[in-house]
This record gives C-alpha cells, structure tokens and sequence, in this order.
C-alpha cells in the first residue's frame, strides 16, 4: 500500500518565512542599501584584523561554549560569564526562549509591530502568538499585561523596537516586568540598545534580580557583524540551563567569536558609530517632518533607522514611494509583508546615503503632488 507523503506539522504551516529586506536591485546600481539597519560603516578594523587572523584555522570547529566571548561580555558589563549564552545572532537566542519554556496549548505574547521573528518562534514550537494592541506603533503596558493569561509563557519585548523604533522608558519596561506572573519569561530583545537615549533599561540589572528575566542582544547592529551572526543574552542560571540544553552545537563560528571581541574593546569605533547614527536619524526625521503637509509622519525612533508613515489613499502612498525610490537606487524596507502598507522604514546610511535618500524622498513628494 502506498503510503501518504510526509506532512508538516498544522502548527509550522501556520507560519510565514521570515522576509529579509531587499538586498539588490537585479543587476542595477545601488545608490543606497537601507533596508535591513545595518553598520554603514562596517565593523571595526580590529574586528576585521582578528577574522582575518584565524581563518586559517577553518578546519577546525569553533569553541561550543563561546568562552573567550562570554567573558568579554562578562568583564564589559559587568556580569557574570557563566550566565550568559551567546547564540548565532539574536535571532537563534529567541528561538531558544521559544522552545525551552512554551509549546503546544502555551501563549507566547508581543506588542502589535514587534519584531516579526517572535512570531516565528511562537509557532514553530505549537505555541499560540498573542498580540496585544499598540498605541501609535509603541508599546502600551497597559494593554500587554491585560493579554496575560495563565497560559501566557513568554513576554517578548524590544525595546527600541524593530521596525518602529519606538521606545518606552526604564519605568515602564520595570512596570511590564512586576506585573507578570513569576512563571512567565520576560524576554527583553535590546538589539538596538546602543542607539538608545534618556532613561533606558537594557535588561541586564533586571535579569541579575529576577529569575524569569532574559536581557538579549547582538553584534549585528552597532558592532558590524552582521554576517557573523553573533549574539547574546543574560539570565539567571535556571533560564541559561534550558537554552543550552536545545541550543545547537558549535553555533558561533570561530571569526565571529574573535570579532566580537575585538568589536567590544574598539570602544571608539563604536562611539563613532552611535554618534553618527543620533546625528543622522534626528536629520533625517526633521526632513521627513518637512513634507508633512504631503501626509508624511517620521515616528519617533530610539534606534538606527526612521519608520515613515504615509497616506493610506492618494498619490503620495508607501508603495508608490518604494516604487520611487528603488527606481533612484535606494533600497529601503516597504512593510506591507508585515502588515504595515502604509509604512516605509529607512536605515541610517553614511551621510551621502542618507542624505541621498531623503532627497529621492522629497522628488518623489514633489513629483506626486505636483
């Protein structure tokens, strides 16, 4: 008897692949590449110096544990090295905190436009994701304690958040915290915690204090590395011993190890890059603050990129901008795949990208409304 062929689980084919940003244009020039919130400088030459160094050493598997990482992180901020976990990239780190502590008949809960990955991981482990509404594209604690139920296993918040930049301050993030049910992990997702000003909580003293809190982050954003896919995250003992009993083996290569050493000690490299960034997102929002009278909003972003929001109806819309800008070389992040049509998000380039961009942005208004 023939038998059916394999089938996917009902719960995997629920969820949809993650959807990158556009990385090219099919052969065409690209002016600027600012879709996927990346280094536009690129990562540190110490970083690219001590890669270089080691691959030689390609036959060889990277360590398992990360040692020498976990203990750069451990001495830069001043935690302990046998509580953290390092995972390729953020992303896998969530994976983890997915699969160790939620399943079937399990809510995994986020705010409206949070990073699309917490989705995927929900899913992918049988969870049910739960969204709790937004308020103007930020996180209402209010409302996200309120989506709490008893089967509520995991909280993912980042914070700044991605793709809306948006940001809530230490108070806020320690009100979500108190107001959950010890049983439930707080997954703090600070990718671009770096970027960030004012009051901010990245996690770390959080998690020190309360044994269902996990601080993440990553070396992909500020540091440059994103094609090392390295990341992080800090927890109590009890947290870090359930990701490491799924996580996969020798999971960060060795050049991505070695790099993001040398990227925590090149501390001016990093300055340079936060400071150009802050300088150049406040530009870039006042330019697009300029064309409101065309419909355009610049929602207020604590990270390395500006959400702009358009018109719904009429000749100035998101779609008709992305159109318009890929069609002058500039690659930013149309987010209609995320249920934001009327939303384009715009990396912070160098500053003839950056400067390039708006200026696309503004002929296009111009052209539109004319």
């Amino acid at each position: 008897m023939t038998r059916p062929a394999p089938r996917m689980k009902s719960y995997v084919a629920d969820l949809h692949a993650y959807v990158p940003g556009k990385a090219g244009l099919g052969g065409r020039p690209v002016v600027a590449k600012l879709s996927s919130n990346e280094n536009p400088f690129g990562p540190s030459p110490q970083a690219i110096a001590a890669m270089t160094a080691v691959l030689e050493n390609s036959n060889r598997y990277p360590d398992p544990a990360s040692t020498a990482l976990r203990e750069a992180l451990g001495a830069a901020h001043g935690i302990e090295a046998d509580r953290v976990i390092c995972g390729t990239g953020s992303d896998e780190l969530l994976h983890l905190v997915a699969g160790a502590f939620a399943g079937v008949g399990d809510e995994v809960l986020y705010v409206r436009h949070g990073f699309a990955v917490y989705d995927i991981a929900a899913r992918r482990v049988g969870a049910t994701p739960v969204v709790a509404p937004d308020d103007d594209y930020a996180c209402n604690v209010d409302t996200l304690l309120a989506a709490v139920t008893p089967r509520t296993r995991v909280v993912f918040l980042a914070n700044p958040n991605n793709p809306t930049g948006t940001l809530i301050p230490a108070s806020e993030v320690r009100r979500l915290h108190a107001g959950l049910p010890a049983d439930c992990v707080f997954a703090l997702d600070a990718a671009y915690a770096e970027f960030a000003e004012g009051e901010y909580e990245d996690g770390l003293a959080l998690a020190r204090a309360h044994a269902n809190v996990i601080a993440l982050r990553t070396f992909s954003k500020i540091y440059g590395l994103a094609a090392q896919r390295v990341g992080w995250a800090y927890a109590q003992p009890g947290i870090i011993d359930a990701m490491q009993r799924i996580r996969a083996p020798f999971n960060v290569p060795t050049t991505g190890q070695v790099g993001a050493i040398a990227a925590l000690a090149d501390t001016g490299w990093v300055e340079r890059a936060r400071a150009h960034t802050i300088q150049w997102r406040q530009w870039l929002a006042g330019e697009v603050t300029a064309l409101g009278n065309a419909g355009l909003r610049a929602i207020p972003s604590a990270a390395n990129f500006v959400l702009v929001e358009f018109p719904e109806h009429g000749p100035v819309t998101a779609a008709a901008a992305n159109a318009a800008l890929l069609e002058d070389g500039i690659i930013t992040r149309y987010l209609a795949v995320q249920d934001m049509p009327r939303c384009i998000r715009i990396s912070v380039g160098t500053e003839d990208e950056t400067r390039a961009a708006a200026a696309a942005l503004r002929r296009f208004v111009e052209t539109a409304t004319a």
